[in-house]
């Protein structure tokens, strides 16, 4: 039988920029907080680890790129980690100890074929210490390309727990309509919705997620001003003009009817805790669910390729 409740906590905050091990000590000191308030699941927001560079121009511009724009994405790079790989053992320490479970948003360098490709990624520790699974964000949004790669279908990831089913997409994957679909059809339960996205918008998209999956929806953003940017980067007059504060955060929890559980907060940091009833979940797709008694596979299907897609195929 399936727990019926579950104390979740949401961590907004940001580590100094392109520095993992700021980002792994915020890890483990929020995540203890956390669970000193009983919290059993605890998310961090997207690529909390080495942090989110909002307003950075890496020297891009269409048709070129500057030496110095090279040498802080190399910066960037030499933050990123590999899943698994030794940050992930430290996290799965941290999450034994605890007795929770983690999911950390972290830019994840690949180490399959190349070096050089990153991934704005979503890692999943269970409270035994495994490593659970990730999830590879499918689309960068905008300048984001020019810093990550994209994702495949074999990370649509949804793990099954002893409280329900969790997964989740990132940022404005979430207005991908066909990924939300497949992860409904995962049975998900607890939907985490690691964001960069503070506008009022996107309150609605999280709102509209829990109400159409009938879910809990999990919003992590980061609350990060200009102090947690490195001064000595080669691109940090991106920013020297810009407001002080880059990201209001606006981390939310909304209930399987598009309540709010726990109202966005924004202009500081903070931990969101809630003990969320998990048999609304149940009562709340009595009358309505995506992927069963409301759909219609005879008018509408959607077919998802979940392989890993290679490069190169070894026999």
């Amino acid at each position: 039988m399936k727990k019926r409740q579950l104390t979740v906590a949401v961590v907004q905050d940001a580590p100094i920029l392109f520095d993992k091990q700021s980002a792994m000590d915020k890890i483990e000191s929020m995540s203890r907080e956390a669970a000193g308030q009983g919290a059993e699941l605890i998310v961090f927001p997207e690529v909390f680890l080495p942090g989110y560079p909002r307003g950075l121009s890496f020297g891009a511009r269409v048709g070129s790129r500057t030496v110095d724009g090279r040498r802080d994405w190399e910066r960037y790079w030499e933050s990123s980690i590999a899943i698994p790989g030794a940050e992930t053992r430290i996290f799965g320490e941290l999450a034994r100890e605890l007795g929770v479970y983690l999911v950390i948003g972290v830019v994840e360098r690949d180490q399959d074929f190349s070096t050089g490709t990153l991934f704005n990624s979503m890692v999943y520790i269970g409270p035994d210490g495994e490593l659970l699974g990730k999830h590879r964000k499918l689309v960068p949004t905008g300048s984001e390309r020019l810093l990550w790669g994209q994702g495949d279908g074999s990370t649509l990831t949804v793990i099954d727990t002893p409280f329900g089913r969790i997964g989740g997409l990132i940022c404005w994957e979430n207005y991908m309509p066909l990924a939300r679909t497949a992860m409904y059809a995962q049975g998900i339960d607890i939907y985490l919705a690691p964001t960069a996205d503070a506008r009022d918008t996107w309150q609605s998209t999280i709102r509209h997620i829990a109400c159409e999956g009938r879910c809990y929806v999990i919003s992590c953003n980061q609350f990060a001003t200009k102090a947690s940017y490195p001064t000595d980067l080669a691109c940090y007059e991106d920013i020297q003009d810009d407001a002080d504060t880059l990201s209001r955060g606006g981390s939310a929890i909304v209930g399987p009817l598009g309540d709010y559980i726990v109202e966005p907060l924004y202009e500081q940091e903070g931990i969101l805790i809630s003990t969320l009833d998990l048999s609304l979940i149940t009562q709340s797709r009595f009358d309505f669910d995506a992927v069963g008694h409301y759909s219609r596979p005879d008018v509408f299907q959607l077919i998802v390729n979940d392989s890993k897609q290679d490069i190169v195929r070894r026999k």
